[in-house]
């Protein structure tokens, strides 16, 4: 099977083209010894399976060049060298031909077979221009496709150069017309060194893998340079190659009038507007949220809209919100809330049926016990909010595929610069949404280790999809205690973790992680319509992960419960009535009076507490634990729901925030938690991390409860939270003559 490597710059539709060709055959994994994502697939022609007339397809991280100053560039570059490749796809962006082109000049030098596929040909001739691939492959003497992956055309005309050109080997050629050049590569030669050529430009460059790999030889070249600056010298070689190259194969007038603006440009204008795009982008997540998670979409039962009564039935709950009566509806449900009750009747009617048969074979009570709540009631318990997570990450993908989603992070930066937030660590932030583990990897791209460190503390507070179905569970529990709309309810909390990351960032950065913000550059790709097979296919890989840990740990984990909640310790199975003398009521009610001071310890919820605390400590192995954990305790003391349980618990809406905001912000799951340890830079670090989670969850937790619980508590919390800040700035004024007077010193 021929062995393809896709490389390109970020935002030149590299994923897209690797979508397109790899399908469902697509999977991740992670690089070896290093925990970047690592993607690969097959292509097949139609109607020919054969492995061995496949395309092996291997997507290289997104970068702009082949230095080592990331460890994508690093890993992109050891690939093309060490794995040899049949062949290396050079995705390239048409509309940023020259800046895309650098790297191509860098792949060049390298011994391996190369096609240029020109991407996002339908914007270049949008924008009135065309690009005469003949001309470029004449002038760098390798094949040039020009493609649209987005719209699959020219995929057609990719393959056959693919398959043409790992029949033939290449040799290296550098465009780079410096004399020296040409005699360091005769002494990587002679050393027997592949790709000479390639190395003697990175030895020149004073590349630091370079003298770390050949140290003899990069040596020996760095002597001729006699110590002139070389890596300057061959930037600038490259872009005067570059910049006469393209003006020569690309026609057309550019549109620089501003009645002419491109159709990107005009959409900015509005999106990042200095005060009205922070204000889109608030409603933006605020629409996001409300269509995945309300049950009230219009607000017409807000307004007071009689909508009568529903159906009896399994799936009478499906299209409507029905009030505590069970009959009367109050309002229409979102598209997540509809899939997501569908889901629950499918999974109810199943769990019955599967008792019935239990029940009727005349199995033990603790058979069908064990089967309807320890197993089959926590993992379905999870997999009702499944539909809702799925439609939160394709409104996510729309955003991030569409190009929202980096302005956003522009907007952000812009923002909060002034507070210590740089737009590139705002970056692995935002993605905290989705899942905290990839978010903290994404971090190694950092420019300091404090900046590193700031990011990963905060990244748990960006509420992930495995929050999203305790915070559901939270939220109707909310709603129908106070009438409060759901929809709501969840954007807030979201909000409420961006507001805290934001926060914790500020006072990290005048006290224990002081630095000076690192410069933020970042590339605004133009704005396309998402495709849906891509989209489908990080859906489905959203879901296969969601699923697979449903079945595994989190099976495990409410079997464990359901079996530690249904025996004492004399090991005697007691029947689910009596659920208060098990082992988990005792070890729970142990520790149920640490949460006291957050609302839901053995003073509010009496002999409930423990149902409250073993949910949070479970919420540490796995975030979805937490309502798979409270589901299926419920129903082993005999509650209809959770919403019953907390009624009786008697634990207040203030109580409840106080768990909401605790299990929001403590320490991650333990993935996320085994991800911190390898990504910080020492275990002080790494512990003390574990501190800050635990800490200023157990703070702001308690500071919640009280504050709701007893209004005129802000009399007292408000005065200490303004002599904080004064703390803090005059702390951060005296730090920063301390600075100044060092370096003045030092000069």
């Amino acid at each position: 099977m021929i062995k393809v490597a896709l490389a390109g710059n970020p935002n030149s539709g590299k994923t897209t083209l690797f979508n397109a060709l790899t399908g469902a055959t697509a999977h991740v994994g992670n690089w070896p010894g290093v925990t970047v994502e690592k993607r690969s697939g097959v292509y097949y022609d139609k109607g020919d399976k054969k492995k061995e007339n496949g395309l092996e397809i291997v997507d290289l991280p997104g970068i702009y060049s082949l230095s080592p100053y990331t460890p994508e560039e690093v890993i992109s570059r050891n690939f093309v060298l060490n794995e040899k490749p049949d062949v290396v796809v050079n995705i390239v962006d048409g509309t940023n031909l020259e800046r895309n082109l650098y790297m191509t000049t860098q792949l060049l030098e390298m011994d391996v077979p190369l096609v240029v596929a020109i991407n996002m040909i339908d914007a270049v001739k949008d924008a009135g221009q065309t690009i005469d691939p003949e001309k470029l492959s004449e002038e760098l003497g390798v094949p040039v496709v020009l493609l649209s992956a987005l719209r699959n055309k020219g995929i057609d005309e990719l393959v056959p150069a693919i398959r043409k050109a790992a029949t033939s080997k290449r040799g290296g050629r550098s465009i780079v017309d410096l004399p020296l050049v040409e005699k360091a590569a005769a002494i990587y030669r002679e050393k027997g060194i592949e790709s000479p050529l390639f190395h003697a430009v990175k030895a020149l460059e004073q590349d630091e893998i370079e003298f770390q790999e050949y140290p003899e030889v990069a040596n020996e070249v760095a002597t001729l340079c006699e110590g002139e600056a070389y890596d300057a010298l061959v930037a600038d070689a490259r872009y005067r190659y570059l910049t006469p190259l393209v003006a020569s194969s690309t026609t057309g007038r550019v549109k620089q009038e501003k009645a002419k603006m491109s159709r990107s440009d005009r959409i900015d204008r509005v999106l990042t507007h200095r005060v009205f795009g922070p204000i889109i982008l608030v409603l933006m997540m605020f629409l996001v949220f409300h269509l995945t998670f309300s049950e009230d979409l219009f607000f017409l039962g807000a307004m007071g809209v009689p909508f009568g009564q529903s159906w009896d039935g399994p799936f009478n709950d499906v299209f409507f919100a029905i009030g505590d009566d069970g009959v009367s509806i109050e309002g229409i449900n979102s598209i997540g809330a509809m899939l997501a009750n569908f889901t629950n009747g499918l999974t109810g009617m199943f769990t019955e049926w599967v008792v019935g048969l239990i029940d009727g074979s005349g199995a033990p009570g603790w058979v069908s016990g064990l089967v309807g709540d320890g197993v089959l009631g926590g993992v379905f318990a999870v997999i009702g909010f499944l539909p809702q997570i799925l439609v939160l990450f394709a409104f996510m993908a729309i955003l991030e595929d569409s190009g929202y989603m980096a302005r956003a992070a522009f907007i952000l930066d812009r923002l909060f610069r002034r507070f210590g937030v740089s737009g590139r660590a705002f970056i692995p932030m935002i993605m905290g949404f989705g899942c905290a583990v990839p978010a903290m990897i994404n971090t190694r791209t950092l420019s300091t280790d404090k900046e590193r460190t700031k990011t990963i503390r905060v990244i748990p507070f960006f509420t992930c999809g495995a929050k999203a179905d305790f915070l559901i569970m939270i939220a109707a529990a909310v709603a129908a205690a106070i009438n409060f709309d759901a929809g709501l309810f969840t954007f807030l909390i979201y909000f409420l973790g961006v507001v805290v990351a934001v926060a914790s960032v500020i006072v990290m950065n005048k006290t224990t992680q002081r630095e000076q913000v690192p410069p933020f550059i970042m590339e605004l790709p133009s704005y396309h319509r998402p495709q849906f097979r891509a989209l489908m296919i990080h859906i489905w890989d959203k879901a296969k992960h969601f699923i697979i840990k449903a079945f595994t740990i989190i099976l495990l984990s409410t079997i464990i419960v359901w079996f530690f909640s249904h025996f004492r310790w004399n090991w005697s199975f007691i029947e689910e009535e009596f659920a208060q003398d098990s082992i988990l009521s005792s070890l729970g009610s142990f520790l149920s009076p640490l949460f006291v001071p957050l609302g839901f310890g053995n003073v509010q919820a009496g002999q409930y507490a423990w149902t409250f605390a073993v949910a949070s400590i479970e919420g540490i192995v796995a975030k979805e634990n937490v309502t798979a954990v409270m589901e299926s305790l419920a129903g082993g003391l005999g509650f209809e729901s959770f919403d019953a349980l907390i009624a009786a618990s008697g634990v207040s809406v203030a109580g409840l925030l106080g768990f909401t905001v605790f299990n929001l912000l403590t320490i991650p799951c333990f993935a996320s938690v085994a991800t911190a340890k390898g990504e910080l830079m020492d275990k002080k670090t790494y512990w003390m991390t574990l501190l800050f989670w635990f800490g200023l969850s157990y703070v702001l937790g308690s500071v919640t409860y009280v504050v709701f619980e007893w209004v005129w508590t802000l009399a007292i919390v408000l005065p200490i939270a303004a002599a904080g800040v004064v703390g803090l700035i005059f702390y951060d004024r005296h730090k920063t003559k301390q600075e100044r007077a060092a370096l003045e010193e030092a000069a």
